[in-house]
């Protein structure tokens, strides 16, 4: 790897780190519901209990989704790097592979958190996000090309 191309891997890598410390008891269903609660009840103080419930975890899987989208555009970023080859659905390909990897060794690290647990179905949620990211830049790049002539 040349050395200019390292510094694309450091977001990469700090996002990583950020990922991996949301996966820790710090960021449990029980703390989040401490923050996410007060907030739900005071935007809508009907809310009910179930509802309260259903909204956390709708709230919660649409992280996953979001964390692994940025995953996504940061990977394809560093493989990418400074290529000029206009194959992007290889870039795209990996991209998508290291978030599924990554998402796997996530859910791995969770089985060893007493207060946080794993799931074969967040990291189809991981997944959905690296794919959604890939398709939504395919879409901007096709669409600044055809803007651009």
């Amino acid at each position: 790897m040349k050395r200019e191309r390292i510094k694309y891997w450091i977001p990469v890598v700090l996002w990583m780190g950020f990922t991996f410390l949301m996966s820790t008891a710090a960021f449990s269903a029980e703390n989040t519901s401490k923050i996410i609660g007060p907030i739900l009840k005071f935007l809508f103080p009907t809310i009910t209990g179930h509802q309260l419930l259903v909204a956390h975890e709708i709230i919660r899987k649409c992280a996953h989704l979001t964390e692994y989208f940025v995953l996504s555009l940061l990977v394809f970023r560093a493989f990418k790097a400074d290529r000029t080859e206009k194959h992007d659905w290889r870039w795209a390909f990996y991209s998508i592979l290291t978030v599924v990897l990554f998402a796997c060794s996530d859910e791995f690290h969770q089985l060893f958190v007493p207060t946080r647990g794993s799931s074969i179905y967040d990291v189809g949620i991981d997944t959905v996000g690296g794919i959604l990211a890939q398709g939504a830049r395919g879409l901007v790049q096709r669409w600044k090309r055809r803007r651009n002539g």
